[in-house]
């Protein structure tokens, strides 16, 4: 049994539903490298409902992730879903037979990613589709009125309820909220990444959830030895005290750890409820600091 935990608090997307603020990445679920399937197919079903046990209500996915593996676990272990549940995919990528991972932003690519996605998770209506921009490996500057049009079209048929964008940078998102409303961005960001500190604070005053991935990653040794002693002296695991850092950091932040056992999703639960006092998240925002 998983101890009762605040998740974070909650935040509602604008125009869509309310989840808490800790919600749960579906990633690691598939194979090495994010391709084929698990291990152990019985405790990905296990970590999948222990997390909607403890309250969890937000589950990020991706049919490209398996591919189809992760959908396919979480329909297993989930449906039919409970009505408060806001599963949320991306779309702009295929997996080849190499375990690659392939540009597929075409309409049509789009289009059957969409429908896919829906197969999968056996549903009628995306709560959240992101749109994964791949022009480079990180953020990098381009149009992205063609595929977004693409989406906003699936939106107005039903398929979509809300779409959001990940890897963007603050021009797409700005391009992208003059074609359809944008609820989320999904970007890389931890405490030693930190090149969106602007973009949160613009989405925050415009209601916007920013959902970092990769919330542990990137470290130096050095950083890494000044993160580990800031845990150690709260009682608590480094990847917890990242996490806590990144609820603390502002409102509009959801987190979406993700983990294949049942051990790191409790540690990853009980890490909303870590406060961290003022000498710690100084000590920690030099970390970004070292980095900017």
């Amino acid at each position: 049994m998983i101890t009762t935990s605040t998740l974070g608090g909650t935040f509602t997307f604008k125009g869509g539903r309310t989840v808490h603020r800790l919600g749960y990445g579906a990633m690691q679920l598939a194979g090495p490298h994010v391709f084929g399937p698990p291990a152990d197919h019985e405790g990905a079903l296990a970590v999948l409902r222990a997390a909607i046990e403890a309250g969890i209500d937000h589950i990020d996915t991706s049919d490209f992730y398996g591919p189809h593996v992760t959908n396919q676990l979480i329909r297993e272990a989930l449906h039919p879903y409970p009505q408060d549940l806001s599963i949320v995919t991306k779309v702009g990528a295929r997996r080849g037979a190499d375990a690659s991972w392939n540009l597929a932003a075409s309409p049509d690519d789009l289009v059957a990613a969409v429908r896919d996605n829906l197969d999968n998770l056996g549903l009628e209506a995306m709560e959240v589709v992101n749109l994964r921009l791949m022009f480079a490996e990180g953020p990098a500057e381009g149009s992205i009125e063609e595929p977004l049009t693409v989406l906003a079209e699936l939106q107005a048929q039903g398929l979509i309820r809300h779409i959001g964008l990940s890897n963007a940078t603050a021009a797409q998102v700005a391009e992208g909220r003059k074609i359809t409303e944008i609820v989320c961005v999904q970007n890389l960001y931890n405490i030693a990444n930190r090149s969106d500190d602007a973009l949160i604070e613009t989405l925050a005053a415009e209601g916007i959830a920013y959902v970092p991935f990769f919330p542990l990653g990137g470290f130096t040794p050095l950083q890494s030895r000044e993160l580990d002693a800031v845990a150690a002296g709260l009682g608590a695991s480094p990847q917890q005290v990242a996490l806590a850092w990144l609820l603390q950091r502002s409102p509009n932040i959801l987190v979406i750890p993700g983990t294949k056992t049942l051990s790191h999703l409790h540690e990853n639960i009980a890490a909303a409820d870590l406060e961290l006092p003022r000498e710690a998240l100084q000590r920690l925002d030099a970390i970004g600091r070292q980095t900017a």
